[in-house]
């Protein structure tokens, strides 16, 4: 069974990690979310769900307008070809449908199948934001903060100017 909010939130309380969350109506695209989400600061930020010819999982956060050549980003990350992850196969690895793709769903992620990105200019941003598991709120929390949740989900996340 996949982590909730709770669930989260209570880990963010565990490790002493302070976020504020926005609730708001569902969004499944960056110009969605620019349009409902209001005054909240920090970068706002976008994830790529990616699978590569090897087989090999990839989660790229980077800034909502950041631009990436998906045909570049391979030799960046060190990926074989890639194409983005299906529904399916996103739901079974990090717990969350389409359209609420973050870093948080790393939470789900038990057995580390999912290698992580953090592009170099979202993590210039001090606050960074993203949906806690559903697309009807947005969390924001601190850049660092968000490489410690990561850590604590056993990862180690590569910061990569990917775009």
């Amino acid at each position: 069974m996949p982590a909730t909010e709770l669930d989260l939130f209570a880990r963010f309380d565990e490790l002493g990690i302070e976020t504020t969350t926005k609730s708001h109506d569902p969004v499944f695209t960056v110009e969605e979310a620019r349009a409902l989400r209001g005054e909240i600061p920090g970068g706002h930020c976008k994830n790529l769900f990616l699978k590569d010819k090897k087989g090999e999982l990839w989660l790229v956060v980077c800034l909502e307008d950041a631009q990436v050549d998906l045909k570049a980003l391979p030799a960046k990350i060190g990926a074989a070809r890639i194409s983005f992850g299906k529904a399916d196969l996103l739901m079974e690895v990090l717990g969350v449908e389409p359209g609420s793709v973050t870093p948080f769903a790393l939470i789900n992620d038990m057995s580390g199948r999912v290698n992580v990105v953090l592009d170099a200019a979202m993590m210039e941003q001090d606050t960074v934001n993203y949906h806690p598991l559903v697309n009807t709120a947005t969390t924001s929390i601190a850049s660092a903060d968000l490489v410690r949740f990561i850590e604590s989900c056993g990862h180690t996340p590569r910061v990569i100017a990917v775009s």
